[in-house]
């Protein structure tokens, strides 16, 4: 499969530099907003942006069991920073009621590094990324506190993953899609065609 169709969960969040930097990778991206949506992508990118208000809005859009199902059936997907959240099976300290859309074997802490104003940059070695050091831009990001055994942790910051990945599934505590560098994406999209 040389040009791979991987929907963008479009329901807040980075969605349009998501959409580009899948372009870039040589994917042809479209936004993802309703079930016969998702029925129709190879792979799924789950964007940054506030997770809390993404599973609500999941659930108003009767997607939430419609993504849960195509991720336990298989379905590459890859989660940046809120979307990190969602691919996680447990949240540390979640807002009441929260839930995710789950598939990686991991608890993650939201808002971990701080606040807004406590945003940063880093250069990041990424496992499976050529090229040298990946950009990673953190805002109100989320950390990885612990990983069960088949999750392979890509990058860590002070110990911390940031990058992890589990089978079909990655997970990026950063925002690659904010720096036109696409390798993170590159990886994803051949993740989606070894799937296919």
């Amino acid at each position: 499969m040389s040009n791979p169709h991987i929907g963008v969960l479009a329901l807040q969040g980075d969605v349009r530099e998501h959409l580009a930097a899948l372009d870039g990778a040589g994917a042809t991206a479209r936004p993802v907003r309703r079930a016969e949506e998702l029925a129709a992508v190879h792979g799924l990118v789950i964007p940054g942006g506030e997770s809390t208000t993404m599973y609500k809005l999941a659930h108003v859009f009767g997607l939430l069991e419609p993504l849960r199902e195509r991720v336990r059936e298989g379905l590459p997907a890859y989660g940046s920073c809120a979307g990190m959240i969602m691919l996680a099976d447990k949240i540390l300290d979640p807002r009441s009621g929260q839930e995710t859309i789950g598939g990686i074997d991991m608890i993650v802490r939201r808002n971990a590094f701080g606040r807004q104003n406590e945003s940063f940059e880093a250069a990041l070695d990424v496992t499976g990324v050529a090229g040298g050091p990946v950009q990673g831009v953190f805002i109100r990001a989320p950390w990885v506190e612990s990983t069960g055994a088949d999750v392979e942790t890509l990058a860590r910051i002070d110990g911390h993953p940031v990058a992890v990945r589990q089978g079909n599934l990655l997970a990026t505590s950063f925002h690659p899609e904010l720096t036109g560098d696409h390798r993170v994406h590159g990886l994803f999209t051949a993740m989606v065609r070894a799937a296919h």
